[in-house]
């Protein structure tokens, strides 16, 4: 009898794994040489409209003639629009050195492109931005909320005690990933909400705030129990950093810092690494966010600590009903609109 042709010879399904595998990152290698030979062609395009301008004298219309022209040729291409033009030559003009293009430019989509030209004016923030989202696979609406939101503002500023407990390069890895303020305007929150309110709320946006807080963080859990001495305690967010290869305790605070919260997340820190943490991680940090905060006050209130931890400010959205008129307000705006009526009324008669 014949084999069945079907039947699966022992291995198969590993082998195909591994040409799944291979197809799909030879896929995305062709995407990326293809996008890169694109980047490179519309800086060459700038570029040298840029040199017959300089040289040649050529005036700006000359935009408008090339799109008619490169349209009439290119008919099926559609990046050959008078507006696309200007935006290569923005391009070529805001990276004059080729080079700098395959450093992290040509990496990322055309689109990520125009949005570092609009919403950026210097290089240096260009670049660093182009470099965060290659690293970190940004989409263009993500990359355009870093920038709105001023990440490259914000990263490395929460105080902390990192370089006195933790080696390098663990130390300056783990500052670098704090931020300070960090932005949480995606939740709405009463004036008088609470702590729990706000741990609720980020629970419930859990996608969000782990965008907020970077790439690496995966959620644990919410009030997460440890129990010491047979008394349990809970712990507000707990965390754990991909990168970092440890435990992050988060505590929420309403209000400015006080020294005592301190020593809660030290206590919190010391718990999860005997009875959390496994011998191959790295120590377990936390984070304290609150509304405000003194640096001087948490610098003393950190100091004498063994354990590292850093502390931010968390910035919330502002409350509509603070932007909203009062009645009385309304009340006076409505009798001055009654009067400017009556008055041209009046006018109009005589």
């Amino acid at each position: 009898m014949s084999k069945n042709p079907l039947v699966s010879p022992a291995n198969y399904h590993e082998f195909l794994t591994s040409l799944k595998e291979r197809i799909r990152r030879s896929q995305v290698q062709a995407a990326l040489a293809v996008n890169q030979e694109l980047i490179s062609l519309y800086w060459q395009i700038g570029r040298d409209i840029l040199l017959k301008e300089q040289e040649q004298g050529w005036g700006a219309k000359i935009v408008d003639r090339l799109a008619l022209d490169l349209k009439r040729e290119f008919p099926e291409i559609k990046g050959f629009s008078a507006r696309n033009i200007r935006y290569m030559k923005a391009f070529a003009e805001a990276y004059p050195d080729q080079s700098i293009l395959q450093r992290c430019v040509a990496k990322l989509p055309w689109r990520h492109n125009i949005a570092l030209l609009e919403k950026l004016k210097l290089n240096e923030e260009r670049l660093w931005y182009a470099e965060q989202a290659v690293e970190n696979g940004w989409s263009r609406d993500i990359l355009v909320l870093q920038i709105e939101n001023q990440l490259h503002r914000r990263m490395g500023g929460a105080t902390t005690n990192f370089e006195q407990i933790l080696p390098k390069p663990q130390s300056d890895l783990a500052n670098s990933l704090l931020k300070d303020p960090y932005h949480l305007e995606f939740l709405s929150l009463s004036k008088d909400a609470q702590e729990r309110d706000l741990e609720n709320a980020l629970v419930t946006h859990i996608r969000d705030f782990l965008l907020e807080l970077g790439v690496g963080f995966a959620f644990v859990g919410s009030q997460f129990p440890i129990e010491v001495d047979g008394r349990e305690y809970r712990i507000d967010m707990l965390f754990y950093h991909l990168r970092l290869r440890c435990y992050v305790v988060v505590e929420l605070k309403i209000g400015d810092f006080q020294p005592s919260f301190g020593s809660q997340v030290n206590f919190y820190i010391s718990a999860i690494d005997d009875l959390v943490r496994h011998p191959d991680d790295q120590p377990t940090i936390g984070l304290i966010l609150c509304t405000s905060k003194s640096k001087t006050v948490v610098e003393y209130a950190l100091r004498n600590l063994t354990t590292p931890i850093g502390v931010a400010t968390h910035r919330l959205a502002k409350q509509i009903e603070d932007s909203l008129p009062s009645i009385e307000q309304l009340e006076m705006e409505l009798e001055a609109i009654a009067s400017e009526v009556t008055v041209e009324s009046k006018e109009s008669e005589a």
